[in-house]
């Protein structure tokens, strides 16, 4: 049964490669997902380009397993030197659009939850969530469906980890802040210049270290990104408008974070959005454990995902390579999707 679920994934995967699904037009993709359920039998439901399905035998009493990756994809880098939707495999890779990020990682999913869906003696319930707009943070990925689908004890994401296992992940933190003075002729010096007061706390920003350091994840990082200021050479600027990425560890909420820096710092400071928070499952979990008991290595991930919508234990893991992602002529090697559905239901048949 493995080895034909492997072989549909893998068909699948060429599939939706071949099909366009930037963040927020994912319908196409969605179909083919659909279908997938479709054809074996496994009821489904879908909105706003999410499809979700639960197993067979899902028992209310027992508690629930989510396994998501998401459908969408970033749109093509100018680097492409092959046909980002022509699904080519050489020498082992198979290359295209969203085949690294996260298609891999996905019909791997959709294979594992077909594996166990009509299993009617599982300790815990299995919801699969193909979701949208993950690539965009968007509104209607992942997050909305946390109102529809039943309520999740532990979560499995599928995105590229070389099927390592990603027991933390760094949150995000946009911040745009704004330094005020007020404008003046340059000639006379008269004013108060914004770029001034702003290199104050850029300067804070660039030097100051958050006390509490995640054992998985490290130190809060805080970048500077963007600045903008002034409209012609001889007028003092009234503002200065700056833009700070702020990578979040475990040991602080984004709320947290953000009162720290208001506190620090002069100008003005405003949070794009606090719902991307870190991440993390306890090293003695028992999906975790099973994980390592396979050989897998823990480890604590930079990259953002449909993690940091979730508020229960997650555990980042699947094929390919986050090097990978994003990066002109993806691929993901076919022999990293066999590997990956293989370890996908070895780990869960430890608690499963």
């Amino acid at each position: 049964m493995i080895n034909q679920l492997t072989k549909e994934a893998i068909a699948l995967l060429k599939n939706l490669i071949a099909t366009q699904s930037f963040s927020g037009e994912e319908n196409e993709t969605a179909l083919l997902i659909m279908q997938w359920f479709s054809n074996h039998d496994i009821k489904f439901e879908s909105e706003n380009h999410n499809v979700w399905a639960k197993n067979k035998y899902f028992d209310p009493s027992k508690k629930t397993i989510l396994l998501n990756s998401h459908h969408d994809t970033v749109k093509p880098n100018k680097g492409y030197t092959k046909d980002p939707y022509n699904p080519e495999v050489s020498e082992g890779k198979l290359y295209g659009l969203g085949s690294n990020d996260a298609g891999g990682c996905l019909v791997s999913l959709l294979a594992t939850f077909t594996y166990f869906y009509d299993r009617n003696d599982l300790n815990y319930n299995v919801v699969m969530v193909a979701s949208a707009e993950e690539e965009s943070s968007g509104l209607n990925g992942l997050n909305s469906m946390l109102q529809n689908i039943p309520p999740i004890d532990f979560a499995i994401i599928g995105e590229p980890t070389l099927m390592q296992l990603a027991i933390a992940e760094k949150g995000l933190l946009v911040l745009d802040c704004e330094a005020k003075g007020t404008s003046g002729h340059a000639a006379h010096g008269i004013g108060d210049n914004a770029i001034y007061k702003a290199i104050g706390d850029i300067h804070w920003f660039q030097n100051f270290e958050f006390p509490k350091q995640s054992e998985t994840l490290g130190k809060v990082k805080m970048t500077v990104t963007q600045i903008n200021a002034g409209n012609q050479h001889n007028v003092i600027p009234a503002t200065c408008n700056f833009v700070v990425d702020v990578r979040v560890t475990d040991a602080y909420s984004n709320q947290e974070v953000l009162d720290i820096v208001q506190s620090k710092v002069k100008c003005e400071v405003k949070a794009r959005s606090l719902r991307l928070n870190s991440s993390s499952i306890p090293k003695n979990h028992p999906i975790v454990v099973a994980g390592i008991k396979l050989g897998r290595k823990t480890y604590g991930s930079p990259t953002l995902s449909d993690q940091a919508v979730l508020s229960c234990p997650s555990l980042k893991l699947g094929p390919g390579d986050s090097f990978r992602s994003h990066t002109a002529d993806e691929f993901v090697y076919v022999n990293e999707i066999e590997e990956g559905i293989e370890l996908y239901i070895k780990i869960l048949s430890e608690v499963l």
